[in-house]
């Protein structure tokens, strides 16, 4: 299935950009389309993270972590905000 394209519609809920939020049908709840190139960088922050385990760094491990988490959060704030602007529901429990 990797060389199948198909054209859909697609409902955007925030600008274009490197996290795009959009629901693709038939799914209930939109999702964020993250870039390829962001996702290298999320990829290369988490192997970031495991080497300095591996290496028991734990002081690099721990601000490497706490960015990563930095970043996601900005994800979501995104998210949850084009969510609330178009009357859905979270599809999962608030952030503790």
């Amino acid at each position: 299935m990797d060389d199948l394209m198909e054209l859909i519609e697609a409902e955007l809920f925030t600008d274009p950009g490197n996290d795009t939020v959009v629901r693709l049908p038939p799914r209930r709840f939109p999702g964020v389309l993250i870039q390829g190139d962001s996702l290298s960088i999320i990829r290369g922050d988490v192997a970031e993270i495991v080497e300095a385990c591996a290496q028991g760094d734990v002081d690099d491990a721990h601000e490497a972590a706490t960015l990563l988490l930095a970043s996601i959060d900005e994800l979501l704030d995104r998210y949850e905000s084009s969510l609330k602007v178009h009357g859905i529901e979270r599809p999962y429990a608030p952030r503790t």
